[in-house]
């Protein structure tokens, strides 16, 4: 069976072992994030929908998960926002009453929890990784390019009252962009909404691959430690401040077999991890445990195809779904 929603497993950085669900089509969100490594958004909107059928995903779901693979977490993310997908709840539901041995982590910008009905769809996740990158609405505008009913101010205070409704973990996520984000005061401002939102992490992020815009660099190393001491001085609550970009995926941890019982060549999956975010050979030897000359034999045919494109930046060559 090919998959059309699932995609992986892959080796997370932060998640481990995960299978990869996209509840919404490239590239529908309600924010055009200059950074963003899936490229810039065709469908800017708040308004959630089908998008994907609710049964087409949860049939997927009950055949890869039928063989008990192992899985450190299923995590909805992928090639937009996944909770523009009215059906969220169901498949998380499904997953919850079916399969409870699985966790399961949602990725999300943050701008749709400011709706109530929409926290209680998704509460019951085991981990919520949501994303804060400014407060200042201008810097917000000016670096995640949002909806334009999206506020800073009501995205904080949807970020308080998940954590106050739900039992999930919060590991929020701050993208540091150079000249955007990174002045002493916009941080400021940052430490203070992590100081109201009470996540269990924050998590340091800046650029590794391609993002949408030319001009995005990527934070130094002695910046992002700078910014990291910064979170971690006098804070008012314990939580654990982690420079994400640096870590690298355990080489050692190997995927289980059975991530090949649905039958998917090589091929099939190479292209659908590319068109969700663009990797390095070594990562995709990783990320399949393959050898680094099996997956370049496969990337060389798909570059014949023309399926796929490349582009060298500061952290490695890329490759690409076009």
């Amino acid at each position: 069976m090919s998959y059309k929603y699932l995609f992986g497993p892959v080796l997370s950085r932060r998640l481990g072992i995960s299978l990869g669900v996209d509840l919404i089509p490239e590239k529908q969100c309600s924010m055009n994030c200059v950074y963003c490594e899936i490229g810039k958004t065709s469908n800017l909107t708040v308004t959630q929908d089908t998008y994907f059928p609710p049964s087409e995903i949860i049939a997927e779901l009950k055949h890869y998960l039928s063989s008990n693979p192992k899985l450190d977490f299923i995590t909805f993310s992928g090639a937009g926002e996944p909770t523009l997908n009215s059906g969220i709840g169901d498949i998380i539901k499904f997953i919850k009453t079916e399969y409870p041995q699985y966790k399961l982590a949602l990725i999300t910008n943050s701008s749709l929890l400011t709706d109530k009905h929409i926290r209680n769809e998704v509460n019951r996740v085991d981990i919520i990784l949501p994303s804060l990158d400014a407060v200042s609405q201008d810097i917000f505008q000016k670096l995640n390019h949002p909806h334009p009913s999206l506020k800073t101010s009501h995205i904080i205070e949807g970020l308080i009252s998940f954590r106050k409704e739900s039992k999930a973990a919060m590991w929020l996520e701050i993208f540091i962009v150079p000249g955007m984000n990174d002045s002493v005061h916009e941080l400021e401002l940052l430490k203070e909404a992590v100081t109201m939102i009470k996540p269990d992490r924050v998590q340091l992020n800046t650029l590794d691959r391609p993002g949408t815009e030319k001009w995005v660099n990527r934070e130094s190393d002695a910046d992002m430690q700078r910014i990291a001491n910064l979170f971690e001085e006098n804070k008012k609550y314990h939580y654990l401040t982690e420079i994400i970009s640096r870590q690298a995926v355990d080489v050692n941890k190997v995927l289980p077999n059975d991530r090949q019982t649905a039958n998917i060549s090589l091929e099939e999956s190479l292209i659908a991890t590319l068109k969700r975010r663009p990797c390095t050979s070594e990562e995709l030897a990783t990320i399949f445990h393959k050898s680094k000359e099996v997956i370049m034999s496969e990337i060389n045919n798909l570059l014949r195809e023309q399926i796929i494109d490349s582009e060298e930046r500061e952290t490695g060559l890329f490759y690409f779904k076009k």
